[in-house]
C-alpha cells in the first residue's frame, strides 16, 4: 500500500471541513426548527437495520443502493440506511401506531453504494419530512409548501418545481394489453425521454385507444397551460386520469398564489419513483445545479408491508447540496485568552459569561504564539477585553 492509499477517500465519499461543516450544522438546526414549527416531530432512525426491515416494501432500486453487512451477534444480514423514508414508515406503522395524522421529520447521514448521478454523493446528509394518515390535496399541498419554504430559507434562488402524477400513467397503462417486456421498454423510453422511439414500439397496438393517450402523454410537459391541453387530449381517458389532472390544477393554483416567484413545470410522463410512488411526484431545481435539489411525492402503500397501509407523502433533500447554495460562512472573530485564566475565579466567570452571550472564546496555550484581533488581557487588576487590529494587520 502506498502512502497516498492511506488517506485517499473512496469515490463519492467526501469530508466536510471548517467552516462548511458549521454552515451545514447551522442550516440543519434552522430547517429542523422550521419543521418543528409546522408540527413535525423529530425522529432518529438507526444507521443499520436487519435487511428484512430496511428493504421491506422499498423496491429493487433501494436494494441496489444498500450496503450489506453481517451482524456478528446474530449472523443475520443487515443493511446500512440508504434512504430514511422507509425507516420512518416503519416507525409510523410499527413503533408509533398513532391514530389520525402524524408528522415526522429527520436529519441523518445515509450511505449508498452508488450516487444518484455523476454529481451526487454516496454519503448525503438526508433531511426531510413525512406525513402519514391523510390522502388528498391538503396533505400534498402542505408537504409542497413546507419543502418550498425550506428551500427558500436555505437561499435557493430562481427555484423551479417540477410536478407530475404517476397515477395518470398507471391508469392509462392498465387500459392497454401490453406484454411485460413491452411495458418495461415503454417505461425506460419515457424515463430517459427517448420519445422518438415510442411510435415504433407501440405500433402493434395502435388499434387500442389508450396507446394514443400514452403517446400523447410524452408530449404533455411545460408550463401550467399543459393541464388545459391534457384535459382535451385525455378527455375520454379513465375517470382517475381526469381526477389526477384536476388535483394538479388545484395544486398549481395554490402554489402560484403562495409562491409567485417560483416557476412551475408540469411533466405528465414523469415516472420518477414509479415503483415506489402512487400519486403526485415532484422535484425542485435551481439553475446552477445539474440535479434535483429536493424531491418527494405520495407513497400510500409503503406501510402495508409493516401491517399498516396508511396514506403518506413527504420530501427530502441533501443538506450538503443545500448548504452549497449559501454564501460562504464567515465566523465571528473569536476572543483569545491565556490558558492561565482558568486558574482565576473572576477570569473563569468572565469567559463563561462571554460564551453564554454567543462569543467564541479560545484559550491559548503557554507556548502558543498569540496574534489575535480580540484578547482578554490582565490589566490593572482585572481581565479586560481589548482589540489589537493594528497589530494583527501589521
Amino acid at each position: 500500500m502506498s502512502l497516498a492509499d492511506s488517506w485517499l477517500l473512496p469515490d463519492g465519499m467526501g469530508e466536510v471541513l471548517p467552516p462548511q461543516a458549521r454552515q451545514i450544522e447551522n442550516l440543519r438546526r434552522q430547517l429542523l426548527d422550521v419543521f418543528h414549527s409546522w408540527g413535525y416531530d423529530l425522529v432518529l432512525p438507526p444507521k443499520v437495520e436487519f435487511l428484512e426491515s430496511l428493504l421491506t416494501g422499498a423496491g429493487h432500486d433501494l436494494d441496489l443502493q444498500t450496503f450489506k453487512v453481517m451482524d456478528q451477534l446474530t449472523g443475520r444480514m443487515m443493511g446500512v440506511s440508504a434512504d430514511v423514508t422507509p425507516q420512518v414508515a416503519r416507525m409510523d406503522a410499527h413503533s408509533m401506531r398513532q391514530q389520525g395524522v402524524t408528522r415526522f421529520c429527520y436529519s441523518s447521514e445515509v450511505l449508498r453504494t452508488h450516487a444518484d448521478n455523476l454529481l451526487g454523493s454516496r454519503s448525503p446528509i438526508q433531511i426531510g419530512a413525512e406525513m402519514f394518515g391523510h390522502a388528498g390535496l391538503h396533505s400534498d399541498l402542505e408537504i409542497l409548501s413546507l419543502m418550498t419554504d425550506s428551500l427558500l430559507l436555505a437561499g435557493a434562488e430562481n427555484l423551479c418545481l417540477d410536478l407530475g402524477h404517476v397515477g395518470i400513467y398507471r391508469a392509462l397503462l392498465s387500459e392497454v394489453e401490453l406484454p411485460q417486456a413491452t411495458q418495461a421498454e415503454l417505461f425506460d423510453l419515457l424515463q430517459h425521454k427517448r420519445l422518438d422511439e415510442l411510435p415504433a414500439l407501440l405500433a402493434p397496438w395502435q388499434d387500442q385507444p389508450a396507446v394514443a393517450w400514452l403517446q400523447a402523454l410524452s408530449q404533455l410537459n411545460g408550463g401550467p397551460e399543459v393541464l388545459s391541453r391534457a384535459r382535451q387530449v385525455l378527455a375520454d381517458a379513465p375517470a382517475s386520469v381526469i381526477t389526477a389532472i384536476e388535483e394538479l390544477e388545484t395544486l398549481v393554483q395554490a402554489l402560484s398564489a403562495a409562491y409567485p416567484q417560483v416557476q412551475l413545470y408540469l411533466d405528465l410522463s414523469e415516472l420518477r419513483g414509479f415503483h415506489y410512488h402512487t400519486g403526485l411526484v415532484f422535484a425542485a431545481y435551481v439553475p446552477q445545479l445539474g440535479q434535483a435539489l429536493a424531491k418527494g411525492g405520495r407513497y400510500d402503500d409503503i406501510g402495508r408491508a409493516f401491517g399498516r397501509a396508511r396514506p403518506a407523502t413527504g420530501f427530502s433533500t441533501d443538506l450538503k447540496i443545500l448548504a452549497s447554495l449559501q454564501a460562504e460562512c464567515h465566523l465571528a472573530t473569536p476572543i483569545y485568552a491565556p490558558a492561565t485564566i482558568l486558574a482565576d475565579t473572576a477570569g473563569r466567570a468572565q469567559v463563561s459569561q462571554l460564551r453564554r452571550q454567543g462569543e467564541r472564546v479560545i484559550l491559548t496555550m503557554p507556548d502558543e504564539t498569540e496574534r489575535a484581533e480580540r484578547r482578554l488581557v490582565w490589566q490593572e487588576g482585572e481581565w479586560m477585553l481589548q482589540s489589537f487590529e493594528s497589530e494583527v494587520q501589521a
